[in-house]
This record gives structure tokens, sequence and C-alpha cells, in this order.
């Protein structure tokens, strides 16, 4: 089974970076073969070309995105891919809804996808994460190794956690 879980975001937008932040957290983890771990920051063309020709069986999507709960606030999402043939991609606005709808308008999408997001507390200008998201971070990238475990074949061996979340509740 292949995985790929991709960190987007701005880094030069406070805590749009939390995507990114995660997957360096992720890199320096052991991970099980077949996960591939990658910042794609604000490069949104190339993952919607990775997403429909990268031969994954699943990409997690890292991001910020604003529901209005509490900042830190961790959620593991099923984007619907939205948009078609002939949607508008704008290179310098690539979220995640853009990035699947891209993807869908290149070609059939059928790496199934999920997000798991942050509520974010400052997206102005800057290079550092607030403290609620920058504690987020951890968790983040122990949510992702967990979903990891929950799509991989067989059953658990020992010390594989391997516990289900609800998709599109907090986290």
């Amino acid at each position: 089974m292949r995985i790929l879980v991709a960190g987007v975001g701005n880094v030069f937008l406070g805590d749009d970076g939390f995507g990114v932040a995660v997957a360096e957290s992720l890199a320096a983890r052991p991970l099980p073969e077949g996960v591939v771990v990658a910042d794609f920051g604000i490069r949104g063309v190339h993952l919607a070309y990775e997403l429909t020709g990268g031969g994954y069986d699943l990409a997690i999507l890292v991001d910020a995105a604003a529901r209005g709960d509490p900042p830190g606030t961790l959620y593991v999402l099923r984007p619907s891919p939205g948009g078609g043939p002939g949607t508008f991609a704008d290179a310098h606005d690539m979220t995640p809804d853009a990035v699947l709808a891209l993807a869908g308008a290149l070609g059939e999408r059928a790496t199934p996808v999920l997000l798991v997001a942050c509520e974010p507390a400052d997206l102005s200008p800057g290079m550092e994460l607030s403290p609620p998201v920058a504690g987020a971070v951890g968790r983040a990238a122990d949510l992702v190794c967990e979903l990891i475990g929950e799509h991989l074949p067989g059953p658990p061996g020992p010390g594989d956690d391997r516990t289900r979340h609800e998709v599109g509740e907090p986290a």
C-alpha cells in the first residue's frame, strides 16, 4: 500500500504553515514502508498532478482550515472533489478544495483523500505558528500516524494502535 502525506500551506502566513510543520515532524519519525511524506507548501499544482498520477492508495493532506472552533482544534475531513473541467486554477490560491478540483479537471482522481486540518488563530504575515497551533503539530503528526495505521492492510501487530476516528468531526 502506498500512502502520500502532503503538508500544504504558506509558511510566510503564520498558522497557514501548519501543514508544512506537521510534514517536517513526520519526516523525523519512522514510518511504515510505502508511506511518502512531502512538503508541498504552496505548490498546489504539483500536488494535483501527484494525486492524479502518483499511484497512491490514499492521500492525507495536512493544512490549516478555519471552521469556527477554538484555535488548535484538529479535524479529520473527507473533502469532496468539487469543480470539474474548465475550473480555473489560481496557482497563488491552491487550497485543498482547489487542488482537488484541479485534480478532477486533469483526470479521474482515484486516490481517496483525507484532510487533517487545524483551526488557525493567526494567518497574518509572519513565519511563526501561534501557540495553540504550534501545540497541535505533534498531536496532528500522531493523528496522521493513526490514520496511516487504520489504512494499512492486515490486522494490527504488537504495539500497533489503530484507533478509529469519525471523519468530519474534531479529533
